[in-house]
């Protein structure tokens, strides 16, 4: 079992299913690293025909009364038990089947079994896909970066985007035994070139320090953050190189969540109040006062190194991505209609 779940400690859950072809009680138990299943029919079943996911049970006890006990005791990556991560859960589920008939026959009896437990720190999604995110480390700390699905579960399953959807983006560091760590994006622009420093045109996304530009006049905008070593972030797909591939490069910081300035920061820009917002803390949000002019001090620029005592910075890059405009590109389908893009909005 991964380390990642040492001095965890995870919720117990019970959960009782009643069957409705069969007459028993199922009984579901989730422990830290194992999850119980125990099925208690009143008639005789094959028991070599009830499956945990893909797994035989463990234990098959005949009770006094002539009913079957049929018992499965395993560990949470046996089994082909599914995983889903979000920002606050880990999930397991698989299914309880009894499939006396031979394939191709459905089962007769199918009851869902489901373990939920707070997310471990240091846990990520699945997103060290090369296609759509990247990781990378410096001494003990790893950085990750990728192109996210509507809710942040999970990697994205296109990297193609429609002209004014929103392309989610989640960056994160996993701080192992140092002290907390905030996570931020110094710089990120956008390239036709997968170099980290692209020489041919670019299109800036976030700037000056952490200030998201695109907030301002479109609909980019960060997420209410789950963990200070996570950022989530919805980025408006742009018109910038329109139909061919682009790469975007940025510079991310894992930094002192005690030294924020106008030089380190998160800012978007909070259209009700037409004015620059702090992300972390709207009662500071005068460190954004600058993203409509210029944040990096002299002091900024004359530093020979961005790393020290309050933060690492590394740079990363994701990509390809293509963004379309739908209403060209599908003008000659049967329906007329361009199809509605994969996206959703996110919930904590």
């Amino acid at each position: 079992m991964n380390c990642l779940w040492r001095g965890v400690l995870a919720l117990t859950v019970v959960a009782t299913a009643i069957a409705t072809t069969y007459d028993g009680d199922v009984h579901i138990e989730c422990s830290n690293y194992t999850v119980g299943v125990t099925w208690t029919v009143g008639q005789h079943v094959e028991f070599s025909r009830v499956f945990l996911g893909s797994c035989f049970a463990t234990n098959v006890t005949e009770l006094p009364d002539g009913s079957m006990k049929i018992a499965f005791r395993i560990r949470l990556d046996e089994c082909r038990l599914k995983r889903q991560i979000t920002a606050k859960w880990v999930t397991y589920n698989t299914r309880l089947t009894y499939k006396p008939l031979p394939k191709p026959q459905p089962p007769v009896f199918s009851v869902p079994v489901e373990c939920e437990y707070r997310r471990p720190m240091g846990m990520f999604p699945g997103f060290m896909d090369p296609s759509f995110g990247t990781a990378f480390g410096h001494g003990s700390l790893r950085f990750f970066m990728g192109i996210a699905n509507g809710d942040f579960s999970g990697p994205a399953q296109s990297s193609t985007f429609y002209l004014g959807s929103l392309i989610p983006i989640w960056a994160a560091v996993d701080q192992q035994a140092h002290l907390p760590l905030l996570l931020l994006l110094d710089e990120c622009v956008a390239a036709t070139t997968p170099e980290p420093d692209p020489s041919g045109p670019v299109y800036p996304v976030i700037a000056n320090g952490g200030c998201l530009l695109d907030s301002k006049f479109g609909s980019s905008r960060f997420l209410p953050r789950q963990r200070s070593s996570e950022l989530h972030l919805f980025l408006q797909a742009f018109r910038f190189a329109a139909g061919q591939e682009v790469y975007l490069h940025c510079r991310i910081v894992a930094w002192d969540p005690q030294g924020l300035d106008k030089r380190r920061k998160a800012c978007q820009y909070n259209k009700e109040l037409e004015g620059w917002e702090l992300l972390d803390d709207p009662s500071q949000s005068s460190l954004c006062s600058c993203c409509d002019s210029h944040c990096l001090s002299k002091e900024r620029r004359s530093r020979s190194s961005d790393s020290g005592v309050q933060g690492v910075t590394h740079t990363a890059t994701l990509g390809p991505l293509t963004i379309i405009d739908g209403s060209r590109g599908c003008q000659h389908s049967e329906s007329g209609k361009c199809p509605v893009p994969e996206q959703e909005d996110w919930r904590p």
